[in-house]
């Protein structure tokens, strides 16, 4: 059975974060235990989140597909850190990125002797 409610097509959204590892590597904290957390760099609708998403993949910054996630974070105002409930996740997608692009910590490689930063 299908709902035939009257439903508006979900608009296209997008929100583009921004972490700053320098940030949190150089022990900057400004009182905030936050500090170098992801941030809101860019947020839109439609057209306008067609756009952010075309300019990222142009500037080859991967980019994930997650319309609940995205939901939620289009909720912050842009230059805003995520909130604390989100650190996992998106940690967990930072890092995942980073694997992907050939990227490991040197931790990694001193840990594991199996990492090789040769792609």
């Amino acid at each position: 059975m299908t709902d035939k409610t009257s439903k508006k097509p979900s608009q296209k959204s997008a929100v583009a974060i921004k972490y700053d590892q320098s940030s949190q590597d150089a022990g900057i904290n400004d009182g905030e235990s936050s500090a170098g957390a992801p941030t809101i760099i860019a947020k839109g609708f439609g057209d306008l989140a067609q756009e952010i998403i075309t300019l990222a993949r142009q500037n080859g910054v991967l980019v994930h597909e997650d319309p609940y996630l995205s939901d939620f974070l289009a909720t912050l105002d842009l230059g805003q850190e995520i909130p604390d409930q989100l650190y996992h996740v998106i940690a967990e997608l930072i890092s995942f990125s980073y694997v992907l692009q050939g990227k490991f910590p040197d931790s990694w490689a001193k840990m594991h002797n199996k990492v090789s930063k040769k792609v």
